[in-house]
């Protein structure tokens, strides 16, 4: 195989394991960033002249152009969790899908999220809803993918539970019975390599990658706690308290919850009823007990030297 890749957002949290999925299947990967030293770290995933890099901006279309010049395939996994959503999800997303099919690309995959919904009281998820309409429209066949929560040793969701047990005696959980279907990043980057590299299989469909369990936040943070080897007692944190904490200091740089991360989590994070998933690339998705506590052990008290309970 010589097909050469580009992968917008490459050397992010998801974007390194589809970098290794592709390079593992001898395409050549083109990793865009608008600084492509942040994902200098992948090179060493591939063999020599597999890997590229590319500086590029999905806001900036002339940027985009130059970074799929020549692809057979294009990955778009940009994203963003605060920030001017309309301009990197929607603009952003028709920018690389104008530019892919003027490059000739043979397929195109465009990442947006489980709980896009034009109709979403969060810009979020507006916003990645219209991401998915501005590609479809931009480029024929394109396939959609939606991830749930992520997880993996670099995740800021399960580390973050992790970190709260680690720290406090008493753990607060927000929106604890708020449903959700966390999956492991390394299942999702299978999935997606495989929709880039068969196109034929997978062009103009969408598909929710949900993983294998359905948990409650308080369900959720009761597990990370056990995994940990902590004692901890969990409290609900009262919606109007949440709510104001979003709305007040969710402004702040590094706030722990913004006003529209409220918004989104008024409504479950789950894969529709019904809709294609892990099965259709042939991916088995791995549940949070068979692969966390291999990283998690950091948050013990004694590390790797400390009796699992």
């Amino acid at each position: 195989m010589n097909r050469l890749v580009t992968v917008f957002g490459g050397g992010g949290f998801l974007g390194r394991y589809v970098v290794q999925e592709l390079l593992q299947a001898r395409a050549r990967v083109r990793v865009a960033e608008r600084d492509p030293r942040d994902a200098w770290f992948v090179k060493p995933l591939g063999g020599l002249g597999q890997t590229q890099f590319v500086a590029a901006d999905i806001t900036r279309p002339e940027t985009v152009a130059r970074a799929v010049a020549g692809a057979d395939a294009v990955v778009n996994l940009v994203g963003i969790l605060k920030g001017d959503f309309a301009r990197v999800h929607q603009a952003g997303a028709a920018h690389v899908a104008k530019a892919a099919a003027e490059a000739g690309a043979g397929a195109l995959v465009q990442i947006s999220a489980i709980g896009a919904d034009r109709g979403s009281a969060s810009a979020y998820g507006r916003s990645k809803a219209l991401g998915e309409a501005a590609a479809r429209e931009g480029f024929a066949g394109v396939t959609v993918i939606r991830p749930s929560l992520l997880f993996g040793p670099e995740d800021r969701f399960v580390n973050r539970l992790a970190e709260l047990a680690r720290l406090l005696p008493v753990v607060p959980v927000i929106r604890p019975a708020l449903r959700v279907q966390p999956a492991y990043v390394v299942d999702v980057a299978r999935a997606i390599a495989g929709a880039t590299l068969a196109p034929a299989a997978h062009a103009g469909r969408t598909y929710d990658l949900g993983g294998p369990q359905t948990l409650t936040m308080r369900e959720l943070q009761a597990w990370v706690i056990a995994a940990t080897g902590r004692d901890r007692a969990t409290v609900a944190v009262p919606d109007a308290l949440a709510a104001a904490l979003a709305r007040f200091t969710g402004w702040i740089p590094g706030a722990p919850l913004t006003w529209d991360q409220w918004l989104m989590l008024q409504s479950d994070n789950v894969a529709d009823a019904g809709a294609s998933g892990f099965a259709a690339f042939g991916v088995a998705p791995a549940p949070l007990a068979a692969v966390a506590p291999g990283w998690l052990v950091r948050y013990r008290r004694q590390g790797r030297f400390a009796t699992p309970a």
